[in-house]
């Protein structure tokens, strides 16, 4: 491959969340010299030809892995220092300022941090492994170990008998100034633990009308301190907006390892094996841990990179002259509110006018981009 950004899977938890749908292994003792041996070899088949420029190890919990496991997974992979962007997801109790300082020696220079809520009893509710102090402590550590770009993910419209306060918790979150905010509207997939709770009349989820006032109000909030909304999720002060990221949204060439993890390059898409004893025991009998893979012809590329471009703050380029049925379906959102419509100005803005969704269309890509 020629992609230039890394991701890498890093399946571990302690526990399962109770809203997780994400494809993780839960383990009380942590195998990272077999899962480092996997990942080896792994990236033996399928490391690019070009320079890597941005890594991401998600997961999962790749904090999990400690001080000295990130430290032995760049020097599998050879990345590190060299890397422009270069981000850990962690849960808060397992930023320690040994684990921070590791991490910073081995190259990593962004940090997610995994906060959700600011709640004990919400925390408790998610089954997370952390409290609220523990979030602050994580915040200290890794700015005193040098992390300069670190960011919080926060987790919104949560089942009302919960009674959280999402002003309290924004409160709390931008007292510990965060470079990048991660916003998650809370959802219901029926084989969670919330699902199953849902299903069994122990909980109630948050109605539409809360999941839309609450996510315009973080928006609202978040804006008025100074960050930027770039993507429908993500806000960032300037300069702190995540690369890796942008290049999912951008359909830029990028690469996945580990369990789950996906591949694109052009039209050509593959993902791994998602559950870790699969891969790992493909991998230790010399096969590929490819569990399939597709090619998308032009109208599904076209389709999918409508839809990306919608998602971010740069919207997407209408065609000039815009097309009757298309116009009209633009012009109906413009008079919601939904969009906005407009050249760009400055050197290289191009001549196209461009569409961009506002905060209440974001609520809506879904509907708006299946309507096109």
């Amino acid at each position: 491959m020629t992609a230039r950004h890394l991701y890498v899977h890093v399946p571990f938890c302690r526990r399962r969340c109770t809203y997780c749908d994400f494809s993780i292994a839960v383990r009380r003792t942590i195998p990272i010299a077999e899962y480092l041996a996997g990942l080896s070899s792994e990236w033996t088949r399928v490391a690019p030809a070009t320079t890597v420029h941005t890594v991401y190890l998600g997961g999962g919990t790749p904090s999990l892995l400690g001080g000295d496991g990130v430290a032995a997974l760049t020097a599998c992979l050879a990345v590190g220092r060299d890397v422009a962007e270069f981000t850990i997801e962690a849960n808060p109790d397992d930023v320690t300022a040994a684990a921070a300082s590791a991490w910073v020696r081995a190259g990593v220079n962004r940090l997610s941090l995994g906060a959700q809520s600011f709640d004990d009893g919400v925390l408790a509710w998610m089954h997370r492994t952390h409290d609220a102090a523990a979030i602050g402590a994580a915040v200290t550590a890794a700015r005193r170990a040098g992390f300069a770009n670190l960011s919080l993910d926060l987790i919104f419209a949560l089942p009302p008998q919960l009674g959280r306060r999402l002003d309290d918790d924004l409160d709390r979150l931008l007292a510990l100034r965060p470079d990048h905010v991660s916003l998650y509207g809370l959802t219901l997939e029926d084989h969670t633990p919330l699902g199953r709770g849902v299903s069994r009349g122990e909980v109630r989820v948050a109605p539409e009308e809360r999941y839309e006032e609450e996510y315009l109000r973080l928006v609202e909030r978040l804006t008025a301190e100074g960050y930027r909304f770039y993507e429908v999720s993500n806000a960032a002060r300037p300069g702190r907006e995540a690369v890796h990221n942008r290049a999912y949204w951008r359909l830029v060439p990028y690469l996945g390892i580990g369990p789950s993890a996906h591949s694109c390059e052009g039209a050509s898409r593959r993902w791994n094996e998602p559950a870790y004893a699969r891969w790992q025991a493909r991998l230790a009998r010399g096969e590929a841990p490819v569990a399939g893979h597709e090619f998308l012809g032009p109208e599904q590329q076209r389709l999918e990179s409508f839809y990306l471009g919608l998602r971010t703050v740069e919207g997407v380029p209408l065609p000039e002259p815009v097309p009757p049925g298309l116009a009209g379906t633009v012009a109906g959102w413009v008079a919601a509110g939904w969009a906005e419509v407009d050249r760009p100005a400055g050197p290289g803005a191009g001549s196209a006018m461009r569409l961009r969704l506002t905060p209440p269309g974001w609520l809506r890509l879904d509907e708006l981009a299946a309507s096109v």
